[in-house]
């Protein structure tokens, strides 16, 4: 598959103007205060399984609405044992269309020496490749089939609305374990993942690193009209049959821009982004990667990769950067 996007050298100075909504910050401090009414209630039940080198939790959490939410918490063995030291903690997010998984998916950061805090994604996870175990008990209107579009006519009613909440209120419940360090918290996710973890790092001020791997959720206007490709192809599907739609539709979705969470981001981030990539189109991730104002920030490019960006050699990349903030 051929580079289709912009040249590498104008990626780099790539900065669209979109529009964001006066009340963007205000809606977001009324939405996650309006989630804190509700006890957070997290709770870690230890899983017997046949892994040595890890103590595993079964973890749910009050996220948005109070809904519940599901997580997995993945400890080093030997970390809870008398006296021992609170850990550093890697909260993840799952990509588009997957689940929490099973523990043993999980071992990487726990290998590492740091908790690992894997939140479900609420209503996904049946997709094939890694389930789910936290539905969304929230309606909406007509939408086309997938995630992208239920409740987009309304931002308060919008699908994401409730995921960005459930990543937030999964920072908090990392937090709240005892063997946690809260002062040192770092985000990651792929795709879906990566998009929730740079809304996170908008919307929490004190985190010490994000890591966004091919983020999808960003430059919405840019992506919708680049590429065919499931899932940004959804929002598209949606419009051709409700003709007219398209200014209310893209109002919504400057609320979940990516881009302008980076703008609020502080912690040091890492990206990356696959010139190749056809879902999550280079020049949206540069958007957000041009955007971003914490203290440092870094990507890695792929020039030969499709959405599948840098694999295990991007984990092996994020295994030695983190350090220098977790660490220390």
């Amino acid at each position: 598959m051929p580079q289709f996007d912009l040249p590498l050298d104008e990626l780099r100075r790539y900065r669209p103007d979109l529009a964001e909504p006066d009340d963007f910050d205000s809606f977001w401090e009324k939405t996650l205060s309006e989630a804190r009414q509700y006890e957070l209630d997290a709770r870690f039940e230890r899983v017997e399984l046949p892994l040595r080198g890890v103590r595993v939790f079964d973890v749910a959490f009050a996220g948005f609405g109070g809904h519940p939410v599901k997580g997995w918490l993945v400890l080093p063995a030997g970390a809870e044992g008398e006296g021992s030291e609170s850990l550093p903690v890697v909260v993840e997010y799952i990509g588009y269309g997957g689940g929490r998984g099973l523990p043993h998916m999980h071992l990487l950061w726990a290998a590492a020496g740091f908790a690992h805090f894997v939140m479900d994604t609420r209503g996904q996870g049946s997709g094939g490749w890694a389930q789910g175990d936290t539905p969304d008990p929230v309606g909406s209107g007509p939408a086309h089939p997938g995630f992208m579009t239920r409740g987009i006519e309304d931002p308060h009613d919008y699908y994401y609305r409730r995921l960005y909440v459930d990543a937030v209120r999964a920072v908090e419940a990392a937090r709240s374990h005892p063997l946690v360090d809260e002062t040192k918290v770092a985000v990651l996710g792929v795709s879906q993942g990566g998009g929730l973890a740079l809304a996170v790092g908008g919307l929490v001020p004190d985190l010490a690193a994000v890591m966004a791997d091919v983020p999808f959720l960003c430059d919405f206007p840019r992506a919708t009209t680049l590429t065919d490709r499931l899932p940004y192809s959804e929002i598209g599907a949606y419009l051709k049959a409700r003709r007219g739609g398209q200014e209310r539709v893209f109002q919504t979705l400057s609320y979940f821009d990516g881009v302008h969470f980076a703008a609020r981001g502080r912690a040091p981030a890492l990206f990356s982004a696959a010139l190749q990539d056809m879902t999550c189109p280079p020049s949206t991730v540069f958007a957000a990667y041009n955007a971003y104002t914490g203290t440092e920030r870094s990507m890695e490019v792929y020039a030969f990769n499709d959405h599948e960006g840098g694999g295990p050699y991007q984990q092996g990349v994020q295994l030695r950067w983190v350090q220098q903030y977790l660490r220390s």
